[in-house]
């Protein structure tokens, strides 16, 4: 059955090897602009929705991305299903660099970004104690396996606010905690992943180990980029290899997450919020209450 996956990464990810059908998309939402234009391409039966999170050439650093523009635009366009491509480094030592670990938790610690769609006229409580689409994961998990990657199938992602990275007394604490990788940019993706009800899945590609790491260098950027170098032919085969053994979204839970969640009473949601959230709440506010 034909698939559409949406897929947030690098700028250079979408150079998957026998895409086609190959168009850019430029997508208006009631945010604003996502980060970048939308790469639509055809793999076989799937459809693949490319979005740098970064925007091309790296641009937007965490604490700036139009994360519900970007969810939206995807959602807009027909993904079905989410991924994220996220570099991370490791809080633990049997997490080496050049890993790949499918998270199925996460630790928000940011603090001034948009997470949610509903933020004034309408009120909804999405359940999230699993955040991440165990279908998915697994389908994920097999393919990077396929794909050559040493696999941690389980693990927490702790996303910080950046852009610094962590301070050393910082790593510890988080290491306290049990995590195992960390980064910047899993939070509110996630989230509004689950509202915009897309199963949602991390592909986290480790790049170093954090400052916790005493016999190691303390993290650069440039030792991130020469491990990212390495990682991006990686993701390439992982993406193909996931978009031939795509899950039924229609099984997920997140598939009907906003159900039982949109507290507001139909007949109280304003025109204006109608129109601005049409895309995500259509289905289930058509006919309001008298």
């Amino acid at each position: 059955m034909a698939r559409t996956l949406g897929i947030i990464g690098g700028s250079g990810v979408y150079d998957v090897a026998g895409l086609e059908a190959v168009k850019e998309l430029e997508v208006d939402t009631p945010f604003g602009p996502p980060s970048d234009a939308v790469v639509r391409g055809r793999l076989e039966d799937t459809t693949l929705l490319f979005l740098p999170r970064h925007g091309r050439g790296h641009r937007i650093p965490p604490h700036s991305i139009n994360y519900r523009a970007n969810i939206c635009a995807l959602k807009k366009l027909g993904a079905e299903q989410l991924v994220s491509v996220s570099a991370v480094g490791s809080m633990k030592e049997d997490i080496k660099p050049g890993d790949v670990v499918v998270v199925d938790q996460y630790v928000d610690l940011t603090k001034q970004r948009h997470s949610t769609f509903f933020d004034g006229d309408i009120a909804a409580h999405v359940a999230f104690s699993d955040p991440v689409c165990e279908n998915l994961a697994g389908a994920v998990s097999r393919a990077a396996t396929r794909a050559g990657a040493t696999v941690i199938e389980r693990g927490t992602y702790v996303c910080i606010e950046g852009p610094q990275f962590s301070t050393r007394a910082e790593s510890f604490a988080y290491r306290r905690w049990g995590v195992s990788v960390i980064g910047m940019t899993a939070m509110p993706e996630a989230k509004l992943a689950r509202e915009a009800e897309l199963p949602y899945a991390t592909i986290a590609l480790v790049t170093d180990y954090d400052c916790w790491h005493e016999t190691e260098q303390a993290v650069t950027v440039e030792g991130v980029l020469a491990v990212l170098r390495k990682n991006a032919d990686l993701a390439k085969r992982i993406l193909a290899e996931l978009a031939s053994d795509l899950p039924d979204p229609a099984e997920s839970p997140a598939s009907s997450a906003l159900e039982l969640a949109l507290i507001t009473a139909r007949n109280r949601i304003s025109p204006e919020a109608r129109e601005r959230l049409g895309w995500l709440i259509g289905k289930y506010v058509h006919e309001a209450s008298a």
